[in-house]
């Protein structure tokens, strides 16, 4: 049985814990997005900064200054009609480590029809013994459009720094019209270092990364496989029901970056969030 010190650790840990959430939406008014409804709670915020075009853009903010294990994280953001939204972070998320039990991000995204959703995070770097569960769910309107990215650090290479233990798991679902048709999961554990070292995971890599495109078709995949020629790391991509997802693989975080931007770029011919290119 658990002792009387061991419960009054438990539960100091457990109340000294990050809580945070984002519930907000944005409606298309007078040709322009405009934020509606919002709610903030915890250590995390978002910031809107000035309009850029017709459309908005967002910043999360966390506070905590990180996330570590027993943390949870809740993202609920909708797009109305012909609404246009960016999203991205003011930097890299760390991803610290526990020892107790691991962090929760969930995050959900909804596009009504014509709508236009980014969704553009900087990279979540996982530092050793790190543990993370994940959840992403995307519903897209038949006629919505979605352009996202997620990057994962497997411990900052340039710094010297390697995750060799610790628990990452994430799970994926998009549906368009109210259908599932893109469902993915993906977990990591226990030894993570020699893991990453197989051929079949990473071959010794330390940075993944996947972008997810809708609509995407051959069309575009053959205009983003014209960029191979200038790809740092591991390039795949491939396109089926209705939208194309890219795959990337590198050494470190930096060319996976410089590769990520290169493909969206392609993707959507708009700008990045200016603080991606900081």
């Amino acid at each position: 049985m658990q002792s009387d010190s061991a419960r009054v650790t438990s539960a100091i840990f457990a109340a000294n814990r990050a809580r945070g959430a984002v519930t907000f939406d944005v409606q298309r008014v007078d040709g322009v997005t405009r934020r509606g409804q919002l709610h903030e709670s915890g250590s995390l915020r978002v910031r809107f900064p000035a309009p850029e075009a017709q459309g908005l853009s967002a910043v999360f903010v966390n506070t905590a200054g990180g996330v570590a294990g027993g943390d949870r994280f809740d993202i609920d953001i909708s797009a109305g009609e012909d609404a246009r939204l960016t999203l991205t972070t003011a930097a890299a998320e760390k991803v610290y480590r526990a020892e107790g039990g691991p962090a929760q991000l969930n995050i959900s995204l909804k596009a009504a029809a014509g709508a236009h959703l980014g969704w553009l995070p900087q990279e979540t770097i996982l530092f050793d013994r790190a543990r993370v569960l994940r959840r992403i769910d995307i519903d897209l309107a038949d006629s919505a459009s979605l352009l996202l990215c997620e990057i994962v650090v497997f411990g900052r290479a340039a710094m010297g720094e390697r995750m060799l233990h610790g628990e990452f798991a994430d799970r994926w679902r998009l549906r368009r019209g109210g259908r599932l048709v893109f469902a993915e999961n993906v977990r990591l554990d226990g030894e993570i270092g020699i893991k990453l070292l197989k051929p079949a995971i990473a071959k010794g890599a330390v940075a993944v990364g996947t972008a997810l495109i809708v609509p995407g078709d051959e069309a575009l995949v053959e205009r983003i496989r014209a960029l191979s020629d200038t790809f740092r790391g591991e390039v795949g991509i491939s396109a089926w029901n209705g939208f194309a997802m890219v795959r990337f693989c590198a050494q470190d975080a930096a060319p996976l970056r410089a590769d990520m931007m290169a493909v969206l770029g392609r993707a959507s011919g708009e700008p990045l969030p200016r603080l991606w290119l900081n």
